[in-house]
């Protein structure tokens, strides 16, 4: 098994920064291009926990770039290529200051604020007698302010964006149609591999111009997924539904009294959790893609990418 890669300082040629993130460092190329690496970090609660999982970069990087391709007819995204298992490749774009969630369920922290009493998520209403699962009539799109690192994301409504001038109101609506159109491609793909796609987060920047797809999408750790099969028995039942999502590890830091607020300490993450959690990941992608994951295994994970970005970047610049 490869070692976890928690962290990465490359010095590649026309390097302008270093932007490091939760899960990724980012890298600008000639303030043109982004090389963007998905490390084995791991975050819950806004929180990046302290121990890596190993293959997690390379199943978050390749469910990422399957559904950028999928989803390119859509609207234009950010990548050129990935020249390297836990590696993105692709175009600097003026960032928006917002994240574009889409709730197809009311489940996750949305339920967790409906259970409280909440009757209204980013100035949407949400009606009384929902239960925990349950699908809304059509998709809800619940904005958030991004946040800087062991900040939490603040939800916000759309009105708050467009007044405060977060946003332009001509460039808002293009993000919702292009979020509810991607999301709805999502959930058709997941569809048919048994899966349905329950919420999940979009980011955009502009790129000359153009409103452009950023980041990586539909995966476990933006994405959450219900087992299709059974949903209906279980709902009614008032069951937890069957996951493919990143909620196993926000469930197993909350049974240990986690979830990121002062105070609070992560629960010790073993070797055995860690593989556990590790395999989960893999699991994911193989439910997700319907595909056989492949183990992208070297002797030394850090040079074997510093070696694919080189070459790649030579044949850009």
């Amino acid at each position: 098994m490869n070692k976890a890669i928690t962290k990465t300082e490359f010095n590649f040629e026309g390097q302008n920064s270093l932007y490091v993130g939760k899960v990724r460092d980012v890298y600008d190329i000639d303030n043109d291009l982004l090389v963007m690496v998905v490390s084995d970090r791991i975050s819950a609660f806004d929180v990046v926990l302290p121990e890596g999982i190993p293959y997690k970069g390379q199943v978050l990087n390749q469910i990422a770039a399957k559904f950028l391709d999928a989803t390119e007819d859509i609207c234009p995204n950010w990548k050129i290529a990935t020249p390297d298992p836990m590696v993105t490749v692709g175009y600097k774009c003026e960032t928006f200051p917002v994240e574009m969630i889409v709730r197809g369920y009311l489940t996750g922290s949305s339920w967790r604020d409906y259970k409280a009493g909440a009757r209204s998520i980013c100035g949407i209403s949400i009606p009384d007698g929902m239960k925990e699962h349950q699908k809304f009539e059509t998709p809800i799109l619940t904005p958030t302010t991004k946040a800087e690192i062991g900040m939490h994301d603040e939800n916000i409504s759309r009105e708050e964006i467009i007044s405060s001038g977060l946003v332009s109101k001509e460039d808002y609506e293009t993000l919702e149609q292009y979020s509810l159109a991607l999301f709805q491609r999502g959930s058709e793909m997941a569809a048919k591999r048994g899966l349905i796609l329950v919420d999940t987060k979009y980011e955009f920047g502009k790129k000359d111009g153009a409103i452009t797809l950023i980041d990586e999408i539909h995966t476990p750790d933006s994405s959450r997924y219900f087992y299709a099969e059974g949903y209906e028995d279980r709902f009614a039942n008032g069951e937890q539904q069957r996951q493919l999502s990143k909620e196993f590890v926000r469930e197993w830091l909350m049974e240990g009294g986690f979830q990121g607020r002062d105070g609070e300490s992560v629960p010790e993450m073993t070797a055995e959790i860690i593989d556990s959690i590790s395999n989960r990941y893999i699991e994911l992608y193989e439910g997700i893609i319907g595909e056989k994951f492949d183990k992208s295994i070297s002797d030394n994970v850090v040079d074997r990418i510093e070696n694919n970005v080189k070459n790649m970047l030579a044949r850009l610049r």
